[in-house]
């Protein structure tokens, strides 16, 4: 069973999700101390955090920065701040998803159910695979290259994945999309370049400019050697 860890501060919002959630099978768990999110996450041991951003004393930006010094765990941001520049800085501060308040019920579902399914069901049969000199082990998600190991996030493994197992061709941003949130419905095309530009300067700041190439207005391309 997967477990999930709700930090929303409105007890109505927060008991709403806990109930639909173990409706679905998933153990749910809110956060009752707001001054220590960080320990009632190690507590839960959660397969995903739902986070708002608007919370007492620290907000979600903040927490997320806690979770990921220690965990890949994914984390799905609730907000009703849903502008471009409050998505911006929850994917870069590694997020996986967004999703803006009111939300749809059965859309943060699909979204949880995308999420828990690539991040723990796919890294098993996922091949290794190498360019450049740099390879990608899908066993715990780091790319090693000239004796350095990058930690990725889920969304920045699911990338190179996608486009090295597609190396010498295009692929477009529609395919991105599909794979890494497997439906194009409810994802703002801003998030996918969020993400591609985060993931390029994690490349080069290991040495490995241009490692993908844009195609502007088709999609991206990891070259052939």
């Amino acid at each position: 069973m997967y477990s999930i860890f709700i930090v929303e501060d409105d007890k109505t919002i927060a008991g709403v999700l806990q109930r639909e959630l173990r409706r679905w099978g998933y153990e749910a768990v809110c956060a009752a101390n707001f001054q220590n999110i960080l320990q009632e996450f190690e507590a839960a041991k959660p397969h995903l955090v739902l986070l708002d951003i608007s919370l007492p004393f620290y907000n979600g930006y903040y927490w997320c920065g806690e979770i990921r010094r220690q965990s890949k765990v994914p984390i799905l941001f609730l907000s009703s701040a849903s502008d471009g520049m409050n998505m911006i800085m929850a994917m870069n501060l590694g997020g996986d998803d967004f999703i803006p308040k009111p939300f749809d019920m059965n859309v943060l579902l699909a979204k949880i159910q995308a999420i828990l399914r690539r991040t723990y069901d796919f890294a098993v049969s996922a091949p290794t695979l190498s360019h450049k000199g740099a390879v990608l082990n899908p066993k715990d998600a780091t790319l090693l290259f000239d004796g350095k190991t990058l930690e990725l996030t889920k969304n920045d493994f699911r990338i190179l994945l996608t486009l090295l197992e597609n190396k010498g061709t295009i692929v477009s941003r529609d395919t991105l999309m599909q794979r890494l949130w497997e439906t194009d419905s409810f994802v703002d095309e801003n998030t996918l370049t969020v993400n591609v530009t985060r993931l390029r300067k994690k490349l080069g700041a290991m040495g490995l400019e241009d490692f993908i190439v844009t195609k502007k207005g088709v999609g991206y391309l990891v070259p052939q050697e």
